[in-house]
């Protein structure tokens, strides 16, 4: 089943109203509604689906969209030239004399209008418009880096219901039991072949297990609100499927190759790009940009009316305490950016392969569980039973070798839980088909 969210919007618009974002995001939530009510009404919730509920119903995603947007828009009207400033004066009004406070008696008094305009240098202009083209990329780093966070956490939590449930069924199942040994100790009670104590012992052992019930289901009831959160499907909605979590995405031979491609490094990556931006910015501000100014000025109806023009051009006089060490600023913040990515990779790359040593690691334990641990408890319990309605043990010893059949279970499936845990944040460092799954939405030029 596909479905659609809310995908990042491609603006650029010189027009004052543009109405593209507005109707892309409409677009984006009616095919997140429709694809998110197509998965809620499943009759079972399977890990695949959790995942796709939760990108669809995500909100931060839609943030990041709106970020996307505004950097876009911003982009466009960095690349302009300045407002042009509209001048308005009175030159020499006299203030003295007969003619003081006259517009029009002394021919050197002057109604004066002009207007002024920077002329920014295209390539700095084109420099500035890059530099949010950049902050949009970053953004869309961003973004993607969210979704692999938003799967990885609900697979985290999935998982964390699907093995507690599964603890709950063994516990469970002993409480089961442990009433039918009640039963058994107080029959052969009656029947002279047990003693008070064996009822005690069972009647302790119930309360016991009763109690690890009672423990148990309030992690079930956690378990199910961390999946609704991520969801919000029906949290008694069964799971389904059992996730096969001997395998991942990842290739441990070239795991530096692919560990380059994580999200929070490309993150990373276009934040160096806008230093970049920034320090390039600052070399062509060594060169200054020059303002035009063109004035009307009106004297009075004896006198000729006059036009001015001039020219300004800032003054550098102290480039190397200024423009100088800006640009150095600026090229030392792309340094340290690199750095920065570059240490946050290795941490990565040596964080990942612990990871993947203490899941071949378990995996190994949990087979040897399932091949020797289990069906060793499972033997000694039948063994016990066996003798005790022979008469030749206690009730005791087979409440003893049921209690550590269960403990050994439950320990399985707490491994399992572990490996499970490690393979979720394993398997999903890099999100799962983002392009495929979410498409962007078409930009103006796509558009009717």
């Amino acid at each position: 089943m596909s479905f659609s969210i809310h995908a990042p919007i491609f603006v650029r618009s010189k027009t004052k109203l543009n109405f593209l974002p507005l109707v892309a995001v409409v677009v984006a939530t009616a095919f997140g509604a429709n694809s998110y009510s197509a998965l809620a009404t499943e009759s079972t919730l399977t890990l695949s689906n959790a995942q796709q509920l939760a990108v669809a119903r995500s909100r931060q995603l839609i943030a990041q969209d709106m970020a996307v947007t505004a950097s876009r828009e911003m982009a466009v009207a960095a690349g302009q030239l300045p407002d042009p400033i509209v001048k308005a004066g009175i030159d020499n009004l006299p203030v003295s004399g007969p003619d003081r406070g006259s517009l029009t008696g002394d021919f050197m008094t002057m109604r004066r209008i002009g207007v002024m305009q920077e002329l920014t240098r295209n390539d700095k202009r084109q420099l500035r418009t890059e530099r949010y083209d950049r902050l949009a990329d970053k953004s869309l780093a961003e973004k993607v880096s969210a979704i692999a966070a938003i799967q990885r956490d609900t697979a985290i939590s999935w998982l964390e219901r699907y093995y507690v449930e599964r603890m709950a069924a063994v516990v469970a199942e002993q409480s089961n039991q442990a009433k039918l040994e009640i039963e058994a100790a107080e029959s052969n009670y009656r029947a002279g072949r047990g003693t008070q104590a064996d009822i005690f012992a069972a009647r302790s052992a119930l309360s016991m297990v009763d109690d690890r019930y009672s423990e148990i289901q309030r992690k079930v009831r956690t378990a199910k609100t961390m999946l609704n959160r991520w969801t919000g499907a029906d949290s008694e909605l069964p799971l389904a499927g059992e996730p096969s979590i001997e395998n991942i995405r990842l290739d441990s031979s070239v795991l530096d190759k692919s560990l380059a491609h994580h999200p929070q490094i490309a993150v990373l990556n276009r934040q160096m790009e806008i230093a970049e931006a920034d320090a390039k910015l600052a070399e062509v501000n060594k060169k200054p940009d020059w303002s035009i100014e063109v004035a009307f000025q009106q004297r009075g109806p004896a006198y000729s009316n006059m036009i001015s023009v001039g020219i300004s051009l800032p003054f550098q006089w102290d480039q190397k305490n200024r423009q100088d060490r800006e640009l150095s600023s600026k090229l030392a913040m792309v340094e340290q950016a690199k750095a920065e990515r570059d240490e946050i990779l290795r941490s990565h790359i040596a964080e990942t392969r612990a990871m993947i040593e203490e899941w071949q690691s378990n995996l190994g334990r949990s087979a040897r569980y399932e091949r020797e641990l289990i069906p060793l408890a499972k033997e000694r319990t039948q063994v016990t039973l066996t003798a005790y309605r022979g008469g030749k043990s206690s009730l005791s010893d087979v409440l003893v070798a049921r209690r550590n059949e269960t403990e050994v279970r439950l320990q399985a499936l707490q491994l399992q839980a572990d490996t499970a845990r490690l393979w979720a944040q394993l398997n999903f460092l890099l999100p799962v088909d983002v392009q495929a799954t979410y498409p962007t939405l078409p930009t103006n030029k796509d558009l009717p």
